[in-house]
């Protein structure tokens, strides 16, 4: 990455029980609960100018398979902007459906992790389409909607499936999630500096500078967005002042 790069914003849309919710560190009964309208959420992320979206189907990553399909649906009809979904979607039958009804790209974590064999298929099936879910506590990775966590690192996941073939890592501090405390940049840093995907940073956005101090650590590493949830939703970021913090 050069000096000048312009960073993606992700405007993040979780979904639990058909509305839009962010959660703290990923506590299902932490949840407040911001539009029960999601297709009229991701248009107004779109006419604010964002272009990309991340969608995660919260139940579904408990749940192990997709149970938001309706409310993933509405916001596909909503936009035109591309979207990248996760959440519950753990083989080739589940990834290839969201594909053929308009995702651009899908989030493989829980199945990342354990099942780094349907990576690599999902990877040479759809090149360019299957982004990998690294979520993070403590720098160990975290699975089945957070709720374990495993003895491998971040690090180590990222180098056992560095040759599959994906579009791009998700890295997400679960400790910082919802939190707005700021992103765990070190750990981002050092996740981009050992493994040649690009990186999309996740988990603590809570204010423009926070997106600022982003954009300068992510020079010359392979940092390519961000994604940023409550701030938005509160308001504490402004989806202009998050687009403005971002760009070279």
């Amino acid at each position: 990455m050069t000096l000048g790069m312009t960073l993606t914003l992700f405007p993040a849309i979780d979904l639990k029980d058909g509305a839009c919710v962010r959660l703290r560190r990923g506590e299902m009964a932490e949840a407040t609960v911001y539009s029960d309208d999601p297709g009229a959420q991701a248009r107004a992320w779109q006419d604010g100018g964002c272009e990309w979206l991340h969608v995660v189907d919260l139940n579904g990553a408990f749940a192990g398979r997709p149970v938001n399909a309706a409310a993933v649906r509405a916001i596909l009809a909503s936009v035109s902007v591309p979207v990248q979904l996760g959440g519950g979607i753990r083989d080739m039958a589940g990834i290839g459906h969201w594909l053929e009804a308009g995702v651009r790209r899908v989030i493989l974590g829980s199945a990342a992790a354990k099942n780094p064999a349907l990576v690599r298929e999902a990877c040479g099936a759809w090149p360019g389409r299957i982004v990998v879910g690294i979520d993070a506590r403590d720098g160990f990775v975290a699975t089945e909607g957070w709720a374990e966590t495993s003895s491998m690192t971040a690090i180590d996941l990222a180098a056992r499936l560095e040759d599959a073939g994906a579009a791009a890592i998700v890295f997400t501090d679960i400790g910082r999630d919802g939190m707005l405390g700021g992103l765990d940049l070190a750990r981002t840093v050092e996740l981009s500096r050992r493994t040649a995907v690009p990186v999309i940073a996740s988990g603590g956005v809570g204010s423009a500078a926070d997106l600022v101090a982003l954009r300068q650590a992510a020079a010359g590493t392979g940092i390519t967005g961000v994604i940023v949830g409550r701030a938005l939703y509160d308001g504490r970021v402004t989806l202009a002042q998050a687009l403005a913090a971002l760009a070279a």
